[in-house]
């Protein structure tokens, strides 16, 4: 997380420290590798961070403006009711700006909204396109999705990422999401939660629900991260998951918001080796 001695959300800096570490791996990346089809529904890197930017962009109204950001996703599920695909609106909305121009774009405007999010308490409210949120959870958000989709680029430059203890605002949108998970698949969610013990980046100890219950999740935060955000098939992590709740749950862990969505098929997920 970040230190005390930076004033502010912290998660808010969390989220710079994210975006700083993406631009800093895309900004070194070869100029052919903008265009070639990650392991993530075949996006690019200009998909990717044209998604990111659209995402910051609409945070960036919501902080300033209720009616603003509900007339944003207002226009955006007009187009999708016209056939339109959100890939599609964003492709639109960014007007043919790529690769270092729109890298360049989408950094300084990320610096500016964890500026504004830095001044933000932490349960101050801001509308989204569900429940309100709060200035912590919507920048746990933010730094979650630019975690999860800048997994796909580490993967296709086969490059591991370098993780740091900010990841804990992942996990506990994991931790969170886990009554979620099971009513967006219409499922009953099971009864006690499951005991998680992760160790973190830095090696220390993370816990959440009783260490009684039978059934457990323990293991790395970071494949734990990867799990509940979709990047990685549990199986093809190092988790140990014990019980039939916390079983189900790595299954179908999910701690974004939106329809159903599956984790990848297993083996299809993975740092790309240098042949390809």
């Amino acid at each position: 997380m970040t230190t005390a001695s930076v004033s502010g959300l912290a998660q808010a800096h969390d989220f710079r420290a994210e975006c700083a570490a993406l631009h800093a791996v895309l900004a070194a990346a070869p100029a052919d590798a903008w265009q070639q089809p990650t392991q993530f529904k075949g996006w690019t890197f200009d998909d990717i961070i044209g998604h990111l930017h659209f995402s910051d962009h609409a945070a960036a109204l919501a902080a300033r403006s209720r009616d603003e950001v509900q007339s944003l996703f207002h226009e955006v599920h007009a187009a999708r009711a016209a056939g339109i695909s959100f890939a599609d609106y964003t492709r639109r909305w960014l007007q043919g700006c790529s690769g270092p121009t729109l890298l360049e774009r989408w950094r300084e405007h990320a610096e500016r909204l964890a500026d504004t999010f830095a001044a933000f308490a932490p349960d101050h409210r801001l509308a989204w396109a569900g429940p309100d949120m709060s200035a912590r959870s919507f920048m746990s958000a933010r730094q979650m999705e630019t975690w999860a989709h800048g997994q796909a680029v580490y993967d296709l430059l086969g490059l591991e990422r370098v993780e740091h203890d900010r990841i804990r605002n992942i996990a506990v949108m994991g931790i969170n999401t886990f009554g979620w998970a099971f009513k967006v698949h219409r499922r009953e969610e099971p009864v006690p939660k499951p005991f998680v013990r992760l160790v973190s980046p830095s090696g220390a100890t993370w816990e959440w629900n009783d260490p009684a219950a039978d059934s457990r999740v323990e293991g790395s935060a970071v494949d734990f991260c990867r799990v509940v955000t979709q990047t990685r098939n549990v199986r093809d992590t190092k988790l140990v998951v014990t019980g039939v709740s916390a079983t189900a749950w790595m299954e179908i862990a999910q701690c974004f918001a939106g329809p159903p969505e599956r984790p990848p098929a297993p083996g299809t997920r993975g740092v790309r080796s240098a042949s390809g």
